[in-house]
């Protein structure tokens, strides 16, 4: 295809539509660079650059409000910068915590050394069920029945606690 201005070939095209009416524009090189139009494979590399890190500075990456830090920040360190960035960075704060926790939407760090019997049921039983809802959604079904008879156990235990031996000194 030829400049519409000249007769040198076109490497530039560009497509107009304004109002419903539709226009194309072909021009070589030179009437491009004079309309202001880059020409493609012409542009400088650092500006190319410089567009990218402009994008990526305009809002690609998300920062909190009150203390400036990154989603990519809290990433790599999994720390978070201050209370607000929970909210700040909304959804992406619950995959952060599942991932730090295994799955759990909640806490589940290690139980504190004066934990009951009971305490430690309880908590096992809680994980044992949100695992089963998810296995059962997931289509596992033998995984759900194993669940299901381990929470059956829990259950009995809680039930029936198995005594601890006493065993009286002297003997």
């Amino acid at each position: 295809m030829k400049c519409d201005r000249c007769d040198r070939p076109a490497i530039v095209h560009q497509v107009i539509i304004s109002n419903g009416t539709h226009r194309e524009i072909h021009l070589c090189e030179v009437h491009a660079a004079e309309a202001g139009i880059p020409v493609p494979g012409k542009q400088p590399v650092n500006q190319l650059l410089g567009k990218a890190a402009a994008a990526t500075a305009a809002g690609v990456v998300p920062a909190c409000p009150a203390c400036g830090t990154t989603l990519t920040q809290i990433r790599k360190s999994s720390k978070f910068g201050c209370p607000s960035c929970y909210d700040a960075f909304g959804q992406a704060t619950e995959v952060i915590v599942k991932s730090a926790q295994g799955g759990a939407e909640q806490h589940v760090g290690r139980a504190p050394g004066g934990l009951t019997s009971q305490e430690t049921r309880k908590h096992e039983s809680r994980r044992l069920v949100q695992e089963l809802d998810q296995a059962v959604r997931s289509e596992q079904y033998e995984r759900a029945a194993k669940i299901k008879q381990r929470l059956t156990q829990l259950a009995e235990e809680a039930k029936h606690p198995p005594e601890a031996s006493q065993d009286t000194p002297g003997t």
